[in-house]
């Protein structure tokens, strides 16, 4: 009864006060259910970044393979296999790789060759140190590099010296980081913090999904970081970013002038242990000629890695476990490849040293 008597005394005012029918209906449909907005489309993904974003939105590349990680007592190995002139071997199956997990046979379960889309991080030393001669070094150096990616890698730029800059963030565009290149003039400190650098950078990269890894252009000389060496390769081998090397200092001799209580001996091991752990490599060239085809090693094993999967035999105790990778023929003998004189010798095996094992699942 009360919903009539509104309707009559709506429509005695309405009357009386010469309201258009049209906008009696429009105050009906106010009144009324509204229909529900159209869902939106979800947010597309960030692109991965080490650092801060700079506001740039590209579509991200498909996820790669990841180099080695633990999951639900799973680890993943990439490997790369090359003769003894450095030329990578493809076409090999998975009956001619054999893992052995601190010593222990392991069965080979996932198993793929990839050629898989590359996230990288440029990461350069750009201090004053030694009259900033090997900043430029490296700035001259880094554009090589850019010409051996595909148009849907990933690449950043960071420079190190007393602290850790983010110069160009993830792009897909070359030319960008090129150009972040170019503007590197002054170095601002005499420091090279080398190690806390490569952690900062290892961890930004924890949770980017794919092929990731890091280009260190460095003279391999640490003088003020946090972080200590023996601290900088434990945390190491709990991860699984590959990372390659290039000396910039191998054309000066610097044997004897030290470096910051260090020997250059020193300096290009701690750069070659990096990447001899993390299953990359290191060069020290002397000439510039040298830089486009180290570059292009760079790219080739990181497209040309074989990836296998096994579920340790071994325990799960938390420890740094051992991990050899071999190839072999079809009989099961060690793979044996023709070097340029036609002798033939071992296949070499480029692949992570090891794993941190988790802890054992503890009942309640």
């Amino acid at each position: 009864m009360k919903s009539w008597f509104r309707v009559i005394l709506m429509g005695g005012l309405i009357a009386a006060l010469g309201i258009p029918s049209e906008s009696w209906t429009a105050l009906a449909q106010q009144e009324g259910p509204q229909s529900p907005a159209p869902n939106r489309a979800p947010a597309q993904p960030a692109p991965p970044a080490p650092g801060q974003s700079q506001g740039q939105t590209p579509t991200p590349a498909p996820p790669p393979q990841v180099a080695i990680a633990v999951q639900s007592n799973i680890v993943n190995v990439d490997a790369v296999v090359t003769d003894q002139d450095g030329n990578i071997v493809t076409g090999l199956k998975k009956e001619n790789f054999r893992i052995l997990d601190d010593g222990q046979r392991q069965q080979v379960a996932n198993f793929a060759p990839t050629d898989a889309v590359i996230t990288i991080v440029m990461l350069m030393e750009f201090s004053k140190r030694y009259g900033g001669f090997f900043a430029y070094q490296a700035k001259n150096l880094s554009y090589s590099f850019l010409a051996q990616l595909k148009p849907k890698d990933w690449v950043a730029l960071k420079t190190f010296d007393l602290k850790t800059t983010l110069v160009e963030d993830f792009t897909q565009d070359k030319q960008e980081v090129g150009q972040a290149i170019a503007s590197l003039y002054f170095p601002s400190f005499s420091e090279a913090n080398l190690f806390d650098a490569v952690l900062e950078t290892v961890g930004q990269l924890r949770d980017v999904k794919g092929k990731k890894a890091i280009l260190v252009l460095a003279t391999g000389f640490d003088t003020f970081s946090k972080h200590t060496l023996d601290e900088t390769l434990r945390r190491l081998k709990e991860n699984d970013v590959t990372i390659f090397c290039v000396g910039v200092a191998e054309d000066i001799d610097l044997y004897s002038r030290g470096g910051g209580g260090v020997g250059y001996l020193q300096a290009k091991n701690q750069l070659s242990t990096f990447a001899r752990m993390s299953g990359g490599y290191a060069w020290f060239p002397r000439f510039q000629g040298e830089m486009p085809g180290i570059f292009n090693s760079v790219a080739q094993m990181l497209r040309s890695q074989y990836t296998m999967a096994f579920s340790p035999s071994t325990p799960q105790d938390g420890r740094y476990h051992k991990l050899i990778v071999q190839v072999v023929d079809d009989d099961g003998n060690p793979l044996e490849l023709a070097d340029k004189k036609g002798k033939k010798k071992k296949a070499v095996v480029i692949a992570r040293e090891g794993y941190t094992a988790p802890n054992a699942p503890t009942g309640d």
